[in-house]
This record gives structure tokens, sequence and C-alpha cells, in this order.
């Protein structure tokens, strides 16, 4: 079998270089192309057989001097906060980086599958249901409206130009190694502390997916039959309040004491996120991990780094 090629943009961070070391488990010779310094010894760690730490563009990105088969673009703002204090910063991250590797296909790569994780955040507010793909768009945030603007660019490029793009619109990710986001903030607060207080009311909703599961699933999208410009949730399918997750949380890392929310809701977080997996499950995939063993994993891997 001949060797496949696969390019992570982005693949320093968490998701990208979970997915750099799966796809290399797998036999993908793996490429990479970020922000982030890292000696050859560490990307080899994750499956890179070369990274290039660079900006993603259009000419950084031909540099490599590899075609792929497969691209994954992970490069982009992952934060709702960030977008709001710096919203030039992010949409230059988020869409034109995105631009930037669709034009790049369209010139140089032209029979690659690009796989763009997005975002539930371009639907912004929604009831305490299931939201499927063809949901209302409506973000609440520049982070949301920038990811819809990333997504509007995939379907242009593959009507126009035949670029072979599926999207995944991916819940809340978390597993070890994650150093951002709740659990890595309220593990630190809480472990050695006598009471912990938290953003909002705690009956906020979340859909809680392992980064293996999604990873998995990413797999299962790149080797799909799924058309150009297909949309597909990425989540549990079950919907969690954030009262439940940092209980489940503290318990793992031994908190004794209160946990407490300040009532007072962030700019640009929706009240609830609970996916509708339909179509993942339709083209054979499921999670595996139950969120209380993530969530365990995640607790042990965390006091791990801290001993």
């Amino acid at each position: 079998m001949k060797n496949k090629y696969l390019l992570v943009t982005g693949g320093f961070g968490f998701l990208g270089r979970n997915v750099a070391k799966y796809f290399s488990e797998l036999g993908y010779l793996v490429y990479g192309i970020g922000h982030g310094y890292w000696t050859r010894d560490q990307f080899s760690a994750f499956g890179f057989e070369d990274w290039s730490e660079n900006d993603i563009s259009i000419e950084n990105i031909k540099d490599i001097g590899q075609v792929f088969d497969l691209i994954v673009h992970c490069g982009g703002s992952g934060s709702v906060a960030y977008s709001i204090s710096n919203p030039y910063q992010d949409f230059s991250k988020t869409v034109s980086g995105t631009a930037s590797v669709l034009e790049y296909i369209r010139l140089y790569n032209p029979l690659a599958r690009l796989v763009y994780p997005s975002s539930p955040a371009v639907h912004g507010e929604h009831s305490d249901s299931p939201i499927d793909e063809d949901a209302p768009i409506c973000p609440a945030s520049p982070y949301g409206e920038f990811k819809y603007m990333a997504e509007h660019l995939c379907h242009t490029y593959s009507n126009n130009f035949s670029v072979d793009v599926v999207i995944l619109r991916l819940f809340s990710v978390y597993g070890e190694g994650l150093t951002k986001q709740l659990l890595w903030d309220a593990s630190n607060k809480i472990v050695g502390a006598k009471q912990a207080v938290f953003w909002g009311g705690g009956y906020e909703t979340r859909d809680w997916i392992h980064v293996d599961d999604a990873i998995r699933l990413i797999h299962k999208v790149a080797d799909s039959k799924l058309v150009s410009g297909a949309v597909v949730n990425a989540g549990s399918g079950k919907s969690t309040t954030i009262k439940a997750v940092l209980g489940l949380l503290a318990l793992e890392l031994g908190y004794k004491g209160e946990i407490e929310f300040n009532q007072n809701v962030k700019q640009g977080d929706p009240l609830y996120y609970w996916a509708d997996i339909s179509k993942a499950l339709d083209i054979g995939w499921s999670p595996k991990i139950k969120l209380e063993d993530g969530i365990k994993r995640y607790a042990q891997w965390f006091l791990n780094q801290n001993k």
C-alpha cells in the first residue's frame, strides 16, 4: 500500500498534536505547520515527520514540498474571550487562515480531502434541546461569526472549485493534555483550595466529547463517501450541566470544599449546547468514552503533572 500523506495545520495545539499522533500510528506520513517551537524529538513524539514553525499561508504550505492526501485544518483561534478582546487577530487566524488552506488546495493540491473542525458557536443561543446541523445560524460572539465565515469559505470553494471538504462542528472537546478551558482552569482552582467560585449559575449545559472520540470521527469522515460540503456534528449526544461536570472533577481530584457560582454570564457564551449526532452515527461512528471515565482520566493526568 502506498504511503498516505497528511498535513495538520495548527499542529502544536491540543487537537492538532492528537490528530498527528493518531494518524501516524495508522501509518500516515504526517507533516505539520503552525505556531509553536519544539525540537525534532518533541514533534516526532507526536508522529510528525517534519514541523514548519510558520504562519499558515499559501506559500508556507507550498514550501513544505509535499502533496497531501488529507489536510486537517486545526489552525485558528479557540476562544470566545479572545475573539472579543482581539477581533482582528481572531479573524486573521480563523478566516484568513482557512482561506489560505483552501486556496493552497485549489492551486497546488486539488485531490486532497480537507477536514475543517468548526464549532457549534455558529448557532449562538439555542433551546435546551439537541442541535442538528441544519439549525439556524445566529452566532452570539465574534468567535462564532468567524467560524461561520470560515465554513462559508469552505462551501464556496467546494461549490465553485471542487475542493473536497467536510466540516466537523466540534462540541466541548476535552482530554489528557488539554491545558486551557474549563477543566484545566477548574483543576488549578480547586486543588488545595477550600472554596472555588465559577462563572454562571452551574445549570448551563455542554456536550462533552473526549479527544480520542473526536479524532476517530475525523478519521471516519476522512475515509467516508460524504459529499463535499457536508457538515457533521461531533459530540456525545448527551447534555451535562457545568455543575455536574465540576462535581465529577472535584470528586476525582479529592476536593472537599464548596463549589459556588457567581451567577454572572460571560459575554458570547450560550446557555445550552447539546449535539444531535445522528449524521455521525449514520456513517458508522459512535462515542466510546463515557464522561465519567474521561473526567477520571483527565484528573489523574492533571494530578500527575503536579506531583
